[in-house]
């Protein structure tokens, strides 16, 4: 009786199953609680493959030029098509999983816990509400598509990369929205509401003196019509240049533009590549 207690069990065996059990409970706590979830991290809650693809074609977009220390690419969720995620304001090439905000489509942050936004992420939202069909949105400022913008040249697909303009590419004019000088910045839900009237059902439009916005059926969509047509732009203007010798430039016409846009996973193949030399994966 002496070594029992109660008939229960020996004093030795309830003591060491009292005393793994208290490992076990701490154990559970510091799981419990000295973990932090993604928001507390800082991290959106969204599908980890759209995050880590998000990331990736920040980078992508750095490396290949489209971005520079500006412009951003946000992605719309796949578990609520009235969110989107977008990074923090940062400069593309920099950014990590953790610096990606969720945004609502009045451009709200869920959870910034003290980070900055892009001045002009109403860009994303509105044309997200706009636009159900498109899962991503590119922001850029390349060099190669602004002379599009400020010219009565229009931007047209000269080779097949460049087919998705072949319904032609609007330019908005801020100047169109308010009577006011502006500093071009896409700054408020009213602006952002005008560029996406004005992209209407197209796959880019140019901004006047500003840059373009570029959309996409998904991330890789979006990130190589954005990389193929600064190359459009620059290919055109060569052409344009040669054509002043030897007679007018033959661009796609609507029939082949549309043909083309019908190949599925179009940029995939493009995608993985670029993914390899920004990622180096």
């Amino acid at each position: 009786m002496n070594s029992m207690i109660r008939g229960s069990c020996p004093i030795g065996q309830c003591f060491l199953r009292k005393s793994l059990l208290g490992i076990l409970l701490l154990a559970a706590a510091v799981i419990g609680f000295g973990t932090a979830s993604p928001a507390q991290q800082g991290q959106s809650s969204g599908t980890p493959q759209l995050l880590d693809d998000l990331v990736t074609a920040n980078r992508i977009l750095a490396t290949e030029g489209v971005l520079d220390g500006y412009g951003h690419v946000s992605a719309r969720s796949d578990k609520d098509p009235n969110r989107y995620y977008l990074s923090r304001s940062l400069a593309p090439d920099l950014v990590e999983a953790g610096d990606i905000m969720e945004f609502d489509l009045d451009s709200k942050p869920a959870d910034p816990q003290g980070r900055t936004s892009y001045i002009e992420a109403f860009i994303h939202g509105e044309i997200y509400r706009a636009r159900p069909d498109v899962k991503a949105v590119i922001h850029t400022h390349s060099p190669a598509l602004i002379p599009f913008g400020v010219t009565s040249v229009p931007l047209r697909p000269i080779y097949t990369m460049g087919a998705f303009i072949g319904e032609g590419v609007p330019i908005f004019d801020i100047r169109s929205v308010t009577s006011e000088t502006t500093d071009l910045l896409i700054r408020n839900a009213a602006l952002g509401r005008a560029l996406a009237q004005s992209l209407g059902n197209r796959g880019a439009a140019l901004m006047r003196g500003h840059g373009a916005v570029v959309v996409g059926p998904s991330l890789q969509d979006a990130v190589g019509r954005s990389v193929y047509l600064q190359i459009n732009a620059a290919l055109q203007l060569q052409a344009i240049m040669l054509g002043t010798l030897g007679g007018p430039v033959q661009y796609l016409d609507a029939d082949e533009a549309r043909k083309l846009e019908t190949i599925p996973n179009r940029y995939l193949r493009a995608w993985e590549m670029w993914k390899r030399k920004a990622m180096g994966k």
